[in-house]
């Protein structure tokens, strides 16, 4: 049987470009190269795409991208080149498109926040007529967005905190009655976010009206639009979900941050200040459950596809449960929740591969369309 041609791209214009990457690394060391022939794309962050089959290890830490335009500039033929240049959309469609000798089977975004995680390079896969992991463009864009995806989650009856949507003309001119907005309708401390941004990048917890008004320029700064949320007094509870139409969900981890919540830095820069607890200890059988069914129909109600990762709250004092956001590409680090939950629960790193492979040949079936006029 002759290998499947996996395209794996990372990078991306988005704040996350850097976790993209360690992600990117992550992936094509675990990938089972008796099965796959692995075809490296990264996109800087200016937007330029570059083909790359330098040292996998220069990925995570950003010198494959000097690696790649050293190559170029040595004027390789296509036969022999480590990087090639692609320089537009539709040269971009047309790799990752493949040729008739050596055609791309599936590609592989690795790819977090907005131009990659938003349904925009999912419209470009579709475009091109091939299978992709994760979320097809509904998903992808409504998952992304925090504040679209509440409205969703409030009409499946998911329950989460109170909230409040601005956008950014709104706070750079009129930033006093956005706060005054906020104050009549939330209390102190509260959470500003892009609503289009991921990581916890632009995420910032205001304790009073100096913080929050500075919270909402800096969340301005990323996004168009920005959402405030009640602050719920709990712990950060996670559930990893796999599937198409049928998915299914992990076991439950928690996060223990290091920091007063779980910030970027929290994330990625403080090694191993920050505590992952999988499975999550404490926990009734009965609210684990819960979470895991709320995952499941969060993932549902917003036609999610491959995987996701669902955040939660469970109160501190009294038990219950709130949805935060749903992550419908996450992590894929060393250190990430999403491949750990998995592993707990009996799919380890290399096999999850495999299944998010599967799974997306089987939706880009499952989405082919048959165009008649007749009732024949």
């Amino acid at each position: 049987m002759s290998k499947k041609r996996v395209a794996i791209i990372f990078g991306g214009q988005s704040s996350e470009h850097e976790v993209s990457r360690v992600s990117a690394q992550s992936v094509i060391e675990n990938i089972d190269k008796e099965k796959y022939e692995v075809e490296i794309i990264g996109i800087t962050k200016k937007g330029q795409w570059l083909k790359y089959n330098g040292p996998v290890e220069k990925i995570g830490s950003g010198e494959w991208e000097a690696v790649a335009h050293n190559k170029l500039l040595e004027g390789k033929s296509s036969e022999n080149e480590t990087a090639s240049e692609i320089t537009n959309v539709n040269s971009a469609r047309q790799v990752i498109a493949g040729n008739t000798k050596k055609p791309i089977d599936v590609v592989f975004p690795v790819l977090h926040g907005c131009n990659g995680e938003d349904g925009t390079i999912q419209g470009l896969f579709e475009l091109a007529g091939i299978p992709y992991v994760g979320c097809g463009v509904l998903g992808a864009a409504v998952g992304m967005d925090k504040a679209y995806s509440k409205i969703i989650f409030e009409k499946e009856g998911l329950p989460q905190g109170d909230y409040l949507v601005f956008n950014r003309k709104q706070v750079n001119n009129r930033l006093e009655e956005a706060v005054a907005q906020v104050e009549s309708t939330l209390t102190y401390p509260c959470f500003v976010k892009p609503a289009n941004a991921g990581s916890s990048v632009g995420v910032n917890k205001a304790s009073d009206r100096e913080s929050l008004e500075k919270a909402l320029i800096i969340a301005a700064k990323n996004d168009r639009r920005i959402l405030v949320e009640e602050f719920i007094d709990g712990r950060e509870i996670e559930c990893a979900v796999l599937g198409n139409d049928e998915p299914v969900a992990s076991t439950v981890g928690e996060v223990v941050p290091c920091n007063e919540f779980y910030d970027y830095e929290a994330k990625y820069q403080v090694g191993d200040s920050s505590k992952v607890v999988i499975p999550a200890e404490n926990l009734s059988t009965e609210t684990v459950e819960k979470i895991r069914e709320y995952a499941v129909r969060a993932f549902k109600c917003l036609d999610c596809a491959g995987l996701s990762r669902v955040d939660f709250f469970v109160h501190k004092d009294t038990g219950a449960i709130y949805i935060n956001e749903i992550n419908t590409l996450p992590g894929f680090t060393s250190i990430s929740m999403y491949p750990k939950l998995w592993a707990a629960s009996g799919i380890p790193y290399s096999q999850l591969i495999d299944k998010l492979i599967e799974l997306a040949l089987e939706r880009f079936e499952d989405t082919r369309r048959e165009y008649t006029n007749t009732l024949d």
